[in-house]
This record gives C-alpha cells, structure tokens and sequence, in this order.
C-alpha cells in the first residue's frame, strides 16, 4: 500500500479570528457553525455553571432515544404521581404544565410541555416512568451526556430546579443541541412551537391558569425570522440562560448563554439575537462535502468492484471571516491506496483534511459509501499472478 495525498479544492480563506469581537454581560457565551463546528463566539464556554431549565433539553434527549427505539410512541400515556403534582411547593413558583396525581398524559403533550411551558412536572413524569425515580433518571441522563461527547456536565433532577449537582458548560449545552437538531430531525421542529395550550387540566384551578400559559417562554421565536428552538432557562442564583439556533439563508448557527441578568425573557431574546446576528453578518461558512456526496473513488485490492467511493458521515466545512472572503484555503484527501477488501459502508478508509496557509484547520473522516466485498480465494490467486507478471 502507499500513502497517497490528492488536492480536492484550492480556495483561499481567511480564519474566524479576524472576525469583530462579540460583547456581552452573560457571563458566558458560545457560538458555533452547525455545519462546521467552528467557534464563532467563545466566552468562559468550558465553566461549569448551573442551567437552570436547559437542562431540560437532556431530559428530552432520552426521551427522544425511547422514541427512536419503538419502546413508546407520541400516544404513549405516562401516569403522574405525587411527586408531579401541582400542590407540592416546589411547583408554585416553578414553570409547569399544571399536572394532578393519579391522571395520565400523553408524550406528545409531555414534549410540548417541556419545550413550551418548561413544565417542571412533566420532566418528573417522564424521569419516573423511564427510570423509577428522578434520582435513578439522573444516571441514564449523565450516560447519555457522555455517549455524545459531554465529559463534564453532571446532573442532581431533571426539572432544573437547584441542585448543586446540575453543572453544565456552554460547549456542552451547544454540542447537547446539535445532537438534538441532527439525530431527531423529524422531532425537532417541535421546539419552533410557539405555543401550547394543555387540553387535560382536571382542576378549576388549573384550568384558569392554564388559560394564560400558553406561549414558549422562548421569545426569539418571535422575534427573529430563522429562530427555531430550544430552550430557555432562569434561577434566581444561575440569572436567564437560552440555547438557541437559527437558520438563514441555508446557514444555520448554535448560540448559548448562560449568566445573563437582563430584564425578563425579552431581553434575553433581544441578547441571543444580537449574538446570533454578529455570527451571521460577521462570518461565513462553505461547505465542500455533505453526507452521500463522492468525494473521490479509491482502489480497492482484493474487491469484487476495483474501487469504492468515499464520502463524509457529517458536512465537511470551514466558517472563515466575511470581509476577508473565501481565500487560501485547499482541501486534501488522504487514503492509503489501495484499500483491502472487504469493506463495509460506514468504515473509515481515509481523511479530508482542510488548511490555511500551510495549517490545518479542518479534518473529517472519508467513509466508504457502499460495501465492496472479497473476491474468492481462487480470484486473489488470479489477482497476485497478474501483479507479478504486472498487471493489475
């Protein structure tokens, strides 16, 4: 086998760096490319701190896996216990849906109850149903956080409510919302619902209340075109935090933060606009390769087919600096060649590599596309005479 280095792309960019500097009183901030993953914004984003009802989105995330895996559907009824209940103290001041001990709700009403109203309650129903109990919720939580590249984060409930255990980063709320956006795009665009209104109250009181709480608490949704979720959160202690992203003109960027002592939910809006909105008018992103495109066919040894074509499991891309544009950038497939048979799709039989000015600035796996089997014994036997005698 030899090494083999090919140049894909030669077009010349500029680095993120050169972008205006982003200002904020959130004590923390983060912004990144979804395509490419690059840090467009980065204040204390590696400082743990609490997140309030964001750390809902975790609860939904193993939601999500249970639905993904056909254990339960949308229709699926959860039943609420005491610990849900309305009347406990806890709920009184706390977001909820407004749920009774001893009544059922559906998942589809659960989802739009933690992504709308940030029901307290219905993250316990879910905890309990899944796990046993909120405490028992909190390991599949943390198990989940690190299958998807969440090293820190660490969990005491699933409600948000103070917890000393309830520590997150702004990278890793950021990376908890790409995993959210990319591994469930036919539930995601419920986090776009603007509004909700509980049909199940079973009391007078409930009723009333749930007559006036009805809109996301997420008011980026109103107030910026291409605002499509997540979440919000606030603490007397943590001050406003939101995870939020927004897609414009096919682009779409990942904000966070955490920290923020503004007055109310407008005004954390009104901060996450202004931070997704420097990202947008200050950056721009090219994309080389999406899943599924050829990148480039490689010689296969030993296969049935005499090469395989090679592509990227995610967008292979680069965010640069918009006033300096689109220079000095070259993208490099790197293989071994040829590539042993058998191989199946998915398998790693490369690297895309993008650099700047003589530095690496991006890299990706190449997959395989499509499986290519092993010729037969008698076939490899054909295949090394014809090397001898130099063929192919």
């Amino acid at each position: 086998m030899k090494k083999k280095l090919i140049a894909l792309f030669l077009i010349f960019a500029s680095g993120v760096a050169n972008a205006a500097e982003f200002k904020t009183k959130a004590k923390s901030a983060f912004l990144i490319d979804y395509d490419s993953g690059a840090e467009i914004v980065a204040k204390n984003a590696d400082t743990l701190m609490p997140p309030s009802s964001m750390i809902k989105l975790m609860t939904l995330a193993v939601l999500f896996d249970e639905l993904a895996a056909g254990n339960i559907t949308m229709d699926t009824r959860f039943p609420v216990s005491e610990n849900a209940d309305y009347n406990r103290p806890e709920w009184y001041p706390a977001s909820k849906i407004c749920l009774v001990a001893g009544q059922t709700i559906s998942v589809r009403d659960l989802i739009l109850g933690l992504i709308v109203l940030s029901g307290g309650d219905a993250s316990v129903v879910v905890a309990e149903k899944l796990a046993g109990s909120e405490n028992a919720f909190t390991a599949l939580m943390e198990k989940k956080a690190r299958s998807i590249g969440m090293e820190q984060s660490t969990f005491g409930n699933a409600s948000g409510l103070p917890n000393p255990n309830n520590l997150m980063t702004s990278r890793e709320l950021a990376i908890l919302a790409e995993h959210l956006i990319s591994d469930y795009p036919e539930i995601y665009p419920l986090f776009a619902t603007k509004r909700f209104e509980f049909k199940e109250h079973k009391t007078d009181w409930c009723r009333e209340w749930g007559r006036t709480h009805t809109v996301n608490y997420n008011k980026l949704l109103f107030n910026m075109a291409g605002a499509d979720g997540l979440k919000t959160g606030h603490t007397n202690d943590g001050g406003y935090g939101m995870v939020a992203s927004a897609k414009v003109g096919g682009r779409r960027l990942i904000g966070v933060i955490n920290g923020f002592n503004g007055k109310g939910h407008d005004a954390l809006a009104a901060e996450m606009k202004k931070l997704l909105n420097h990202g947008f008018s200050t950056t721009t992103t090219k994309v080389f390769f999406r899943p599924n495109d050829k990148v480039t066919d490689i010689p296969v040894w030993y296969g049935r087919q005499d090469t395989v074509s090679a592509t990227v499991a995610k967008p292979f891309a680069v965010t640069v600096d918009k006033d300096t544009g689109i220079k000095n950038i070259r993208v490099l497939a790197r293989y071994d060649e040829p590539v042993a048979a058998p191989i199946k799709a998915g398998d790693v039989i490369g690297e895309l590599i993008a650099e700047q000015n003589g530095t690496v600035i991006g890299r990706a796996p190449l997959i395989a596309k499509d499986k290519v089997r092993k010729i037969q014994f008698l076939g490899r036997i054909i295949k090394n005479i014809c090397v001898i005698f130099g063929g192919k």
